[in-house]
């Protein structure tokens, strides 16, 4: 067993998810692909870079590599993908200092 998180041949794995729960696997791959949608009115390099700012956000490793080379193949330069990646951070930090109203408001009352 690989002494880390991130294993590719983790992804193998997903052919016994949708045999164990089919219905369930494939509602969640038709929500997933829509990310990959071309009628919409996002274009599509933009589509992947809002999912690499997202999944940093979630921190997902295997969407991470998903989406950043489907950004690649869509025309985002490596500078569009360092500034989704920074927008994403730059949120989740904001989300940490605004949550921190909350640690103000529990320290009051206890």
């Amino acid at each position: 067993m690989p002494n880390h998180f991130h294993d590719e041949n983790d992804l193998k794995l997903l052919r016994e998810m949708k045999e164990l729960a089919p219905e369930d696997f494939r509602a969640w791959a038709a929500l997933d692909g829509i990310v990959g949608r071309a009628d919409g009115q996002i274009p599509q390099k933009y589509r992947e870079l809002i999912a690499i700012a997202v999944a940093h956000t979630t921190q997902c490793p295997y969407c991470i590599e998903a989406h950043t080379k489907k950004a690649k193949k869509a025309g985002a330069t490596k500078a569009e993908v360092v500034e989704a990646v920074l927008l994403a951070a730059a949120l989740r930090a904001g989300s940490a200092a605004t949550h921190g109203t909350l640690a103000m408001k529990f320290f009051d009352q206890a």
